[in-house]
């Protein structure tokens, strides 16, 4: 990408995360409803601290930070970097306020484009986009967190005026592939991440796919088998997470077996039988599909199928997989600290597939992976069957 478009980029990137932050209030984006959440405050603030501290404290010219405080505050996890505010305690910042966080924003924008209009210098623009990919992917984080934080309020507020209308659901079809040697990971061509490297070879044994995701009435179906109460569908932790939690329907669903609402980014609305069943963790994906008769695809079952006329593989959820999160064969983690972006993770999480109807529009591919805990549920998650052809 030329620093010509790489400037037009930036500043698209930029201004959405403004336009998704508008229709919140000052009370709104400093609030934290979980520890895994973020205030959309710190969002705000911590996107403009990845510019600061990686690319114009590097390349430019008589660099001051806007304020030394930040580079604590507005740290995530990068401990090459220094101290970090710690993470659960990230809605106790109401200082500072929204409007110098947004100050903030303003102030590294304007360095920001003096600095790609004079410099194109290859490792900066590098940097750049994966600080502008590093973007997007706060951007969904926004919009779930608020969703989380929104439905922990009794009045259950909307933060659009009107929930999106998913389109019928087409009847469900199995996709065979006949297995065999094959290549996953990044071609290549465009950008990646460093998870996504370096591509390699997988056998596969025959396998089927589900040509969609699972639906909510489908879904629906399994709650009222009483699939929540069948222990023997459930992996022994899922089984104790089930318990500890109290959980018999996905996150957001309300009421009960033949009058289920959601709770969505539009407020509380009439499930929709058709759309795709999101919000649900890997136990709850595992236990579905086993008392489906099939289960999940491998990741590398999903990157192979991908390639094929699927429906819904970056539209409506991430699909978890039964693959774990690791390394591939080759894999090295960058020197510095923009090298603890994704590797020092690979343990204690699950792989997720496709994206979401919060996912920036082609900010996804085929060959991207999304992580998570097996106890996520937060994230627009979702089920996608595979079985053994």
């Amino acid at each position: 990408m030329s620093p010509s478009e790489l400037s037009h980029s930036y500043r698209a990137v930029r201004e959405r995360t403004t336009a998704l932050a508008s229709p919140l209030s000052a009370e709104d984006c400093c609030v934290q409803s979980m520890p895994d959440a973020s205030p959309t405050k710190w969002h705000l603030g911590h996107t403009s601290w990845f510019f600061e501290t990686f690319v114009l404290e590097r390349w430019a010219r008589g660099f001051a930070p806007f304020d030394p405080a930040f580079r604590v505050l507005f740290n995530s996890y990068y401990n090459a970097v220094g101290d970090k505010h710690p993470r659960p305690q990230r809605g106790l910042l109401t200082r500072p306020g929204l409007d110098q966080v947004r100050a903030y924003r303003a102030d590294v924008d304007a360095r920001m484009q003096t600095l790609l209009a004079s410099s194109s210098e290859q490792e900066l623009l590098a940097l750049v986009e994966l600080g502008l990919q590093h973007e997007q992917q706060h951007q969904e984080l926004m919009l779930t967190d608020i969703q989380h934080l929104f439905s922990r309020n009794p009045l259950l507020p909307a933060y659009q005026t009107q929930a999106p209308v998913a389109p019928s659901s087409p009847g469900l079809r199995w996709h065979k592939f006949a297995g065999g040697l094959r290549e996953i990971g990044h071609s290549g061509e465009g950008f990646c991440f460093d998870n996504e490297m370096p591509r390699h070879s997988v056998f596969l044994q025959p396998y089927e796919i589900a040509s969609r995701l699972v639906t909510n009435s489908e879904y629906a179906a399994f709650i009222a088998a009483g699939g929540y109460a069948n222990a023997a569908l459930w992996l022994a932790e899922g089984w104790d997470w089930r318990i500890a939690q109290g959980r018999s329907q996905p996150l957001y669903w309300r009421g009960e077996v033949g009058d289920w609402r959601e709770f969505t980014l539009g407020g509380l609305v009439a499930l929709n039988p058709d759309a795709a069943v999101t919000h649900v963790s890997y136990y709850e994906a595992d236990a579905y599909a086993r008392w489906a008769g099939a289960r999940l695809p491998s990741e590398a079952q999903w990157e192979h199928a991908a390639t094929d006329a699927l429906d819904q593989l970056f539209s409506d959820a991430w699909q978890w997989t039964s693959s774990s999160y690791a390394a591939y064969p080759g894999f090295r983690i960058r020197p510095g600290a923009v090298g603890e972006y994704n590797g020092k993770f690979m343990v204690n999480q699950y792989v997720l597939r496709g994206g979401s109807c919060a996912t920036p529009p082609g900010h996804s591919r085929a060959s991207y992976r999304n992580f998570f805990p097996a106890s996520a549920c937060w994230q627009f998650s979702g089920i996608r069957l595979a079985r053994d052809a």
